[in-house]
C-alpha cells in the first residue's frame, strides 16, 4: 500500500472512529484522534520520516523512492560488473537513508608521504558478478583506509542551504588566530557540468554538493549501475578487457520508468524529502553552552541555517530552518586524518561531521573505530580521538579537563540530537512507559529547565508540562489509547485526571475491557463485527488487532468470535 493510500485510509478511519463507538474501549476523544490545537507541525518528524508539508504527489514520490532505495538492482538491470552492494539500504540502514555500519576500502600507493592512485581508482569494489571480472587490491598497493557509511538525514534541507551562508564561516588562513582554519571544498555538480562550482557538503570530505550527484555517483560506484550522470562503467583495476567479460548491458543502464523517472531520480526524491532528525529539547541546555565554551562550536557551529528562498524549491524545503551542527568545511584533523586525498581535500582533512541525529549512530569517526559500549563512552572516546596536532586538539584537551558533571552536561546535550519529543527513556518509541513519566511531569507544578528530564515533554519550552504538551503527547503516542468507560474521554486523559492505573498499562484500573465489545454495550455481536471489518487489512495499534501483528485478518476474526455473546 502506498503512503498516500495509507494516509487516506488513516483519515477515513479516524473519521469513522469519531462517528462510531469503538475500541475495546470506546470512542476516542478528539485528542486521541491526532488533532491538537497547536497543530501537527509542532511535533518534529522522527528520524526517517518525510519533511512536513509535502504535497500528496511529493509524499508519493518519497514513498516510491524509499521502496526503490531498498530494492536490489539485478544483473539484468545493470548491476555490476563490480560493486559493493546491490541496493542503497544495505549500507544506509539507521534508519533507511541514514548512517550505517558497512565499511568500504580505499587503496593506493604512498610514496614519500604522497598518495598515488592506481588504475581503476581508489575505491575497492568487493563484489563481482563473475569471478573472471573480480577486482583485487594489487600487491603494489601499500596504502589502505576504510570509510564507514555516513548519513545525517535532512539531505534536501542541507542541499538547500545557500552557499554564501557556508562560505561566511570559512577561514582558510586562520586570520582570527583561533587555531581553526576551515575551508570550502568547491565541487562541480554532475548534473550541471558547465555551471558554477558549488560548496561541497556531502561525504566525509564534502566531495558532493547535491543529492542528485550523490545518487548518481553511489549508483555507479557502489551498485555498478551506470546512469545519465555517470555513464561509463567501472573496470576492475582499470582493465577494460576484464570489464567486458562480464558487462552485457548497454550503458547507461538506468532508464526512466513509466512515469518518466529514472532510478537515481527516484532515490533522490526519497533522500531530498527526508526530514532532519529531531532535537529535544530544542534549545537551552547547559551542555550546549559548555560545548561552545571549549571550542567545539567553532567547527560544529550552532547556526540555525535557513534554506534558500529560491522559487524553484519545493515549499516544504524553501525558507526552512535546519540546525546540523556543522560548517561543512574542510579541517585539518592531524593524526585523525586518513591520508586519502579526494578532490581538493587533502589526506589530513575531513568535513565537519554534522551532529544532528548523533544519538542514534552506532559507529563514530570516519573508520568506525569508536564503537560499542554506551553512548557516553562513545562520545568520550570520539572526542579524545580529535587530536593531537589537528585543529580540534585544543577542544579535545579542554573537554578532558572538565569536571565529570560538566562532561555529563555536554553528553546530555549531544544525546538530545536525535531524541524525539516525549521519548523519555530513549528507546525511540512513545508508549505507556513514556506516558508514566509524562504523567509525573504533568502533575508537578514547578518550572522545568531544559536540563531536566521533564523538558523532554515540554515541547513548547514554556517551563511547564501542561495541556498544550498533552495535546501533542496524545498525538505522538504510538500505543492504543481507548475510552474503556465510554464517557468520551480517552483512558490516558482519565488517568491524568486522577483515575487509578496501578499496573501502568494505560487503562484505568476500574475498567475491565471485554475483547471485541467495540461499542461498549456489554455484548459482542453483529454491531461489533461490523466495526471489526472496518479495520480489515493493515492496521497499526488497532483495537481489532487482537494478536498484535499490525494486521486485522482471519486470525483476529477467530479470536473475536471466541468472545461472542454476553460479556462476563
Amino acid at each position: 500500500m502506498s503512503l498516500l493510500e495509507r494516509v487516506t485510509r488513516s483519515i477515513r478511519t479516524n473519521r469513522m472512529r469519531a462517528a462510531i463507538v469503538i475500541g475495546g474501549t470506546c470512542a476516542l476523544s478528539i485528542h486521541a484522534l491526532g488533532v491538537s490545537e497547536t497543530g501537527l507541525q509542532d511535533l518534529q518528524p522522527k528520524a526517517g520520516e518525510p519533511v512536513l508539508n509535502l504535497t500528496p504527489s511529493q509524499l508519493e514520490r518519497f514513498e516510491h523512492g524509499k521502496l526503490l532505495y531498498g530494492t536490489p538492482i539485478s544483473i539484468e538491470e545493470g548491476q555490476g560488473p563490480i560493486l559493493n552492494k546491490s541496493n542503497c539500504r544495505s549500507c544506509h540502514t539507521n534508519p533507511d537513508g541514514g548512517s550505517g555500519s558497512i565499511a568500504v576500502v580505499h587503496f593506493g600507493m604512498e610514496k614519500k608521504g604522497e598518495f598515488i592512485p592506481l588504475p581503476g581508482g581508489s575505491l575497492f569494489q568487493l563484489v563481482a558478478i563473475g569471478e573472471n571480472c573480480r577486482e583485487v587490491i594489487p600487491p603494489e598497493a601499500n596504502f589502505t583506509t576504510t570509510h564507514v557509511t555516513p548519513g545525517m538525514l535532512g539531505y534536501g534541507l542541507v542541499e538547500a542551504i545557500p552557499d554564501a551562508d557556508l562560505i561566511v564561516n570559512a577561514d582558510p588562513t586562520d586570520l582570527d588566530g583561533d587555531g581553526v582554519s576551515g575551508r570550502v571544498h568547491w565541487v562541480q555538480p554532475a548534473e550541471d557540468p558547465t555551471g558554477p562550482l558549488r560548496v561541497g557538503r556531502f561525504g566525509w570530505k564534502s566531495i558532493v554538493a547535491t543529492v542528485l550527484t550523490f545518487s548518481g555517483d553511489a549508483s555507479m560506484n557502489e551498485l555498478g549501475l551506470t546512469n545519465a550522470l555517470f555513464p561509463e562503467e567501472n573496470a576492475p583495476n582499470g582493465d577494460i578487457t576484464l570489464r567486458d567479460l562480464c558487462d552485457d548491458v548497454a550503458d547507461p543502464e538506468d532508464h526512466a520508468d513509466e512515469e518518466g523517472f529514472t532510478f537515481i531520480e527516484r532515490v533522490t526524491d526519497f533522500q531530498r524529502y527526508m526530514a532532519a532528525p529531531p532535537q529535544t529539547p530544542r534549545s537551552g541546555m547547559t551542555g550546549e553552552t559548555l560545548f561552545a565554551n571549549i571550542g567545539c562550536a567553532k567547527c560544529h557551529v550552532q547556526t540555525t541555517f535557513i534554506t534558500s528562498n529560491d522559487a524553484s524549491l519545493e515549499n516544504a524545503l524553501r525558507d526552512k530552518p535546519i540546525k546540523p551542527y556543522s560548517d561543512f568545511l574542510l579541517h585539518d584533523m592531524g593524526t585523525l586524518g586518513d591520508g586519502l586525498p579526494q578532490g581538493d581535500a587533502y589526506g589530513n582533512e575531513f568535513r565537519t561531521t554534522p551532529l544532528m541525529g548523533i544519538r542514534d549512530r552506532e559507529l563514530f569517526l570516519h573508520n568506525g573505530s569508536v564503537a560499542g559500549g554506551t553512548f557516553e563512552t562513545r562520545v568520550i572516546n570520539a572526542i579524545a580521538a580529535h587530536g593531537p596536532l589537528g585543529e580540534a586538539a585544543t577542544s579535545a584537551n579542554a573537554f578532558a579537563a572538565l569536571s565529570s558533571g560538566e562532561q555529563n552536561s555536554i553528553i546530555s546535550f549531544l544525546d538530545s540530537l536525535g531524541r524525539r519529543e516525549f521519548d523519555f527513556n530513549g528507546d525511540r518509541e512513545i508508549d505507556v512507559l513514556d506516558f508514566t513519566i509524562f504523567a509525573s511531569c504533568y502533575s508537578i507544578d514547578v518550572v522545568h529547565t531544559p536540563d531536566d528530564l521533564c523538558a523532554i515533554g515540554d515541547v513548547d519550552q514554556d517551563g511547564n508540562v501542561d495541556d498544550d504538551d498533552l495535546n501533542l503527547f496524545l498525538q505522538a503516542y504510538e500505543a492504543e489509547n481507548g475510552d474503556c468507560d465510554c464517557n468520551g474521554i480517552s483512558d490516558l486523559e482519565e488517568i491524568l485526571a486522577g483515575a487509578s492505573d496501578k499496573d501502568n498499562n494505560g487503562i484505568p484500573d476500574e475498567c475491565i475491557p471485554c475483547d471485541g465489545d467495540f461499542n461498549c454495550d456489554d455484548v459482542v455481536d453483529g454491531g461489533d463485527l461490523g466495526t471489526l471489518l472496518t479495520y480489515w487489512g493493515e492496521c497499526s495499534n488497532c483495537p481489532a488487532d487482537f494478536n498484535s501483528d499490525n494486521l486485522v485478518d482471519g486470525a483476529d476474526l477467530g479470536l473475536f468470535l471466541i468472545s461472542w455473546g454476553q460479556c462476563p
